[in-house]
Order: structure tokens, then sequence, then C-alpha cells
């Protein structure tokens, strides 16, 4: 065999059909795409059209609707803290907070803040844990092990707050400006 002699399998490349050559092709002047309009236009890809009748999109009914100002928090039952502590994944002494617990891998993810939730079991540690938010019985049993529970402020929603006034643009300035040096 010579390189000259090399040929692909039988019906492995098609041929490729030859439009525009006249009437007699068959496929002369607009080359199978009908008459004008969008689809007679190259790049045109109408998804979801069905030539005038209702689309399955529009026929299928509507179910529910996300809210776009809920919190999603991550949560931490008490019962998990003390396991944690037991088995040497968190520490006591140290504040418990929302890096501590994704460190631990006692979490996901933070979300919009940490809550702390109440457990079957009492807490046996002495803890400060540092929260977002918490449920009475879970701050109740933490303070009763001698803890205390720092509750912060949620994240603030930005579409729910809207642009500040320049007052306000004031202050978060003033705020997040370092103290100067007398």
């Amino acid at each position: 065999m010579k390189l000259n002699q090399l040929r692909d399998n039988p019906g492995a490349r098609h041929t490729r059909l030859t439009v525009g050559r006249g009437i007699g092709s068959t496929k002369g002047k607009t080359c199978g795409r009908g008459v004008k309009g969008q689809k007679a236009r190259s790049g045109v890809a109408i998804k979801g059209f069905e030539g005038g009748q209702m689309s399955l999109l529009r026929r299928m009914p509507k179910r529910g609707f996300k809210n776009f100002t809920s919190k999603c928090y991550a949560e931490v039952n008490l019962d998990d803290l003390q396991e944690a502590i037991e088995l040497k994944k968190i520490s006591a002494a140290k504040p418990v907070d929302v890096a501590a617990l994704l460190e631990a891998g006692i979490i996901r993810r933070a979300g919009d803040g940490l809550r702390l939730l109440g457990g079957k079991h009492a807490v046996k540690s002495k803890l400060t844990v540092v929260v977002t938010g918490a449920s009475a019985g879970a701050v109740a049993a933490v303070e009763k092990a001698g803890g205390k529970v720092e509750i912060l402020p949620a994240k603030v929603n930005k579409l729910l707050k809207g642009k500040p006034g320049k007052k306000e643009r004031m202050k978060l300035a003033a705020a997040a400006a370092p103290a100067k040096k007398k």
C-alpha cells in the first residue's frame, strides 16, 4: 500500500449537499430554507417554539416562589457541641464561633449566620458561644453550665436595605475608618 492509496472506509465520510446551484438541482435559490422570515436566516434556533401553539413551558402550571428576603442559618445543637469538645475537635477554652465550627467540620457553610439550638442532654463544659441567634433553652443550658452566649446582629440583606442616604454613608465611613492617633 502507498500513501496515495489510503482511503476512509466506505460511508465514513458523507458528501455535503451542494446548494444554490440553480432550479434544476432542487436546492437552488432558497436552498431548502423556504422563503424570507426569521428561519430563512442563518444562526436562528427558536427554543421551545411550537409553531404558534402555546408552548409546553407556558402550558405547565406555576408552582411556588423563591423568597429573596429569607435567611438561611447554619444550625448547631448543644449535643453536637458537647460531642465535639469530648472528641477534641473544638476547644472549650476558646470562643465557639462560625470559623471554629467550620474548621472542625461540624457545619458545612456559614450561610447568613449561626443559630444555637437546645439538645436532649445537658452541656457539661463551660462555653463562650458567639452566634447570630439562639433558642431560650439553649441559652439557659449554656448559662447553667457556667458559660455565656453572645448574640451578634444578622447580616443585613442589601436588597432589603436599599441605598443608604448621605448621613448613613458618613456613619458607616466613620465606623470603618481606623481611629486617628494624637
